[in-house]
């Protein structure tokens, strides 16, 4: 639950920033800006797939610069669907696109995810001891040789 709260709170940031920097998007207001991050999220999750499947070959063609006018259509929906959101012209919605890309990029590097390794079961040819690490310190001694 945490996750999808912070990445709604990111998408949210993004959108504002991008209406911050560029020109041809406006937001009237803060909820304004969550309602539209939260719809972008929903049509990222359902729509923006199929579109994708649908484009791969165009797609491969221009090594996936193509997924930018997807995201700037995908935009455009948004703005069309929530009051108070503009977007004018296609431009401002790839220039738009290309920020919120952006800044969920950067957030994604700086949100630390955590994954636990599960416990490797014991093999029969390796005995369960605590003095048998996954690893062997080696050391230079002064003969050039490693121990």
């Amino acid at each position: 639950m945490i996750v999808i709260v912070t990445r709604w709170l990111v998408i949210t940031v993004a959108i504002i920033l991008a209406s911050i920097l560029i020109p041809g998007i406006r937001i009237d207001s803060l909820p304004t800006a969550v309602i539209a991050a939260g719809i972008l999220g929903l049509i990222n999750i359902f729509i923006k797939p199929i579109l994708i499947i649908l484009t791969l070959p165009l797609n491969i063609i221009t090594l996936g610069l193509f997924s930018f006018i997807i995201n700037a259509f995908l935009l455009k929906i948004v703005a069309w669907f929530v009051t108070g959101f503009e977007v004018n012209g296609f431009l401002a919605a790839v220039l738009g696109a290309l920020v919120i890309s952006l800044v969920n990029w950067l957030a994604n590097r700086f949100i630390v995810r955590t994954k636990t390794r599960p416990p490797r079961p014991n093999s029969p040819n390796r005995p369960n001891r605590q003095d048998n690490p996954d690893y062997i310190d080696l050391q230079q001694k002064g003969n050039g040789k490693w121990e």
